[in-house]
């Protein structure tokens, strides 16, 4: 059975989404990405969420600067945990090696936890240029992709992705097209028509493979 979803707000567009929802943003400028995850951290902490952000381009003390310019209030440490700032490879590769399984699981647990200290929902946003680094594992990056969408069933977690176009080639954007159910573009939340449910998306990468 799925866990409930009550629609939230994501802060850069009128509409609200369940939450739990799975997004890729696909930028080419650093304004864009800046101003849109801005407003998605800002309406979480507004809305009570527990919110993660996962830094790789930027160290987590330069992406706290880069949100207070857009006048994003961050909270204190001593305001209960409620935002946090980690490297993106220490959250998805804390071994060296990335394991999709592993992440899954830190993802339900900060799911759980959220809700055990008393936020209404939860949501999260990384960086994903830390796959361009060539750790062990990374070859599994749209795999975990995929495998996500069947994790926030039950684990509701919203989720931005953040791909940056000038870095990553046109073949993986592609694939990351076909594992995102939403896409996000100049400001606004699309629904994919790329997109693969994952047993179809692994059913053909089996098939291509």
């Amino acid at each position: 059975m799925s866990a409930a979803r009550d629609n939230i707000n994501l802060g850069f567009t009128n509409e609200s989404y369940p939450a739990g929802t799975h997004m890729c943003l696909i930028y080419s400028g650093e304004e864009e990405r800046v101003r849109t995850i801005a407003q998605y951290i800002q309406s979480g902490l507004a809305a009570g969420e527990r919110v993660a952000y996962f830094s790789d381009a930027n160290p987590a003390d330069e992406s706290d600067e880069q949100f207070v310019r857009q006048e994003l209030q961050l909270p204190t440490p001593e305001a209960g945990g409620q935002f946090s700032v980690s490297k993106a490879t220490d959250t998805y590769c804390p071994s060296g090696k990335f394991v999709p399984e592993e992440m899954f699981e830190t993802l339900r647990q900060f799911h759980d936890q959220a809700h055990a200290d008393g936020y209404s929902a939860c949501r999260v946003s990384g960086e994903m240029s830390w796959a361009l680094r060539g750790m062990p594992g990374c070859e599994r990056l749209m795999e975990y992709e995929s495998k996500l969408n069947d994790v926030f069933v039950n684990h509701p977690v919203t989720a931005i992705c953040q791909y940056d176009a000038t870095h990553f080639d046109a073949g993986t954007l592609m694939e990351c097209l076909k594992v995102h159910p939403f896409v996000i573009v100049n400001g606004q939340i699309l629904r994919n028509r790329y997109y693969l449910n994952p047993a179809e998306y692994l059913r053909t990468v089996r098939k291509n493979g």
